[in-house]
């Protein structure tokens, strides 16, 4: 009994600390201010935005939910192991059980203390490029967007297309995905790179193995005020979005790209049939690519400062799929890796995220 006493005493220990992180009052404080907001008789009549508050507010109270039943178990456990008599076996025996159910319970809610990143906890922006592998690559392309909307509605994140462009065959050339929720970003961080495709080509007549490639680009989404792009800086482009066909085609000229002038970088959106609709999620989409690129300019001169070579990302997988002559997914940065490639492509993506977050926490130690 005096092992649990102190396993029990432990535990206690790492709620505190975790408590001493987490804020979680400021969190309680925004509450009130999303609930205050609903109550406000003109709420709904921007749609848009009134969803995005609900969404928030929803999602503050079952995170403030989660914290405040395991701390109040976690004290009930220390308070009724006090009071057992070690010569009762079992009671002995549901204090262990329930010390067992607790640790797990809670080292779920402790692994989100690794999303400390200053972008974590916001939305994030999936972008997706079919690469070398012509139409095994375009519906290689199509297979990891089907598994982000499998790992969205997993984990609970809204998940939208901003912008599809299809395969003239199969699949699709790039796709651009609205992932909404607390920690989206923290999650989907560790999913940009080169991802790579190995297995028995349904394109071939010869039913030949095929390597396909495609580039995952995960961005967070910046709010406005943090960081400002100078309208100069931008050149707007109107077009009529393309598709398959059929009565979902967008048929004005409604389809916006935005190129940042000075860096060249672009960003389209058409699945909107609102030119300002397009047009704010390509604004979106492009702040969050600059975000990046201003965050990778910092890391490059450190490194330069360092001396440490700096790769390029694209041609470099961070991650292997093998469907035959066998069965793997691995991820080369952490070593990572599972045989159950469907479970994966469905969206259980969790053990690659937190083997690539526990890795960068030790870099950063």
């Amino acid at each position: 009994m005096n092992e649990y006493k102190e396993k029990i005493k432990t535990l206690c220990e790492r709620l505190e600390k975790a408590l001493a992180i987490l804020d979680l009052e400021g969190e309680r404080g925004k509450l009130r201010d999303l609930e205050a907001q609903t109550s406000d008789p003109n709420f709904w009549h921007e749609q848009g935005k009134a969803q995005a508050v609900m969404q928030n507010a929803s999602q503050l109270k079952k995170h403030l939910d989660s914290w405040d039943n395991i701390t109040k178990e976690i004290s009930d456990l220390a308070e009724l192991v006090s009071t057992i008599d070690e010569n009762d076996h079992k009671a002995v025996k549901e204090i262990a059980d329930m010390y067992d159910k607790l640790t797990k319970e809670f080292e779920t809610y402790e692994f989100e203390l690794m999303f400390s990143g200053e972008f974590d906890q916001n939305n994030a922006i999936i972008n997706i490029s079919a690469g070398s592998g012509g139409t095994d690559a375009q519906d290689w392309a199509e297979m990891l967007a089907r598994m982000y909307f499998r790992f969205s509605e997993k984990n609970g994140f809204n998940i939208k297309t901003l912008e599809q462009t299809s395969g003239e065959e199969a699949g699709i050339k790039s796709i651009s995905l609205l992932v909404e929720g607390t920690n989206a970003y923290g999650n989907l961080k560790s999913e940009y790179g080169v991802h790579r495709l190995v297995r028995l080509s349904p394109f071939d007549a010869d039913n030949a193995r095929h390597t396909s490639f495609a580039l995952v680009e995960a961005l967070p989404v910046i709010q406005e005020e943090k960081f400002k792009v100078s309208e100069k800086d931008l050149r707007i482009d109107v077009f009529r979005s393309g598709g398959h066909g059929g009565q979902s085609v967008n048929t004005t000229d409604s389809a916006v790209r935005i190129t940042h002038t000075p860096t060249g970088t672009t960003a389209t959106s058409q699945n909107e049939r609102s030119q300002l609709q397009n047009k704010e999620n390509a604004l979106r989409v492009l702040t969050s690519k600059l975000v990046v690129l201003a965050d990778k300019q910092k890391a490059k001169e450190l490194s330069d400062i360092k001396g440490e070579p700096v790769s390029a990302e694209w041609g470099n997988q961070i991650r292997s799929y093998v469907l035959h002559p066998y069965t793997l997914v691995k991820d080369n940065r952490t070593q990572y890796e599972t045989s159950d490639t469907q479970s994966v492509l469905d969206g259980n993506l969790s053990g690659f995220i937190e083997a690539y977050l526990r890795k960068q926490a030790s870099k950063n130690k």
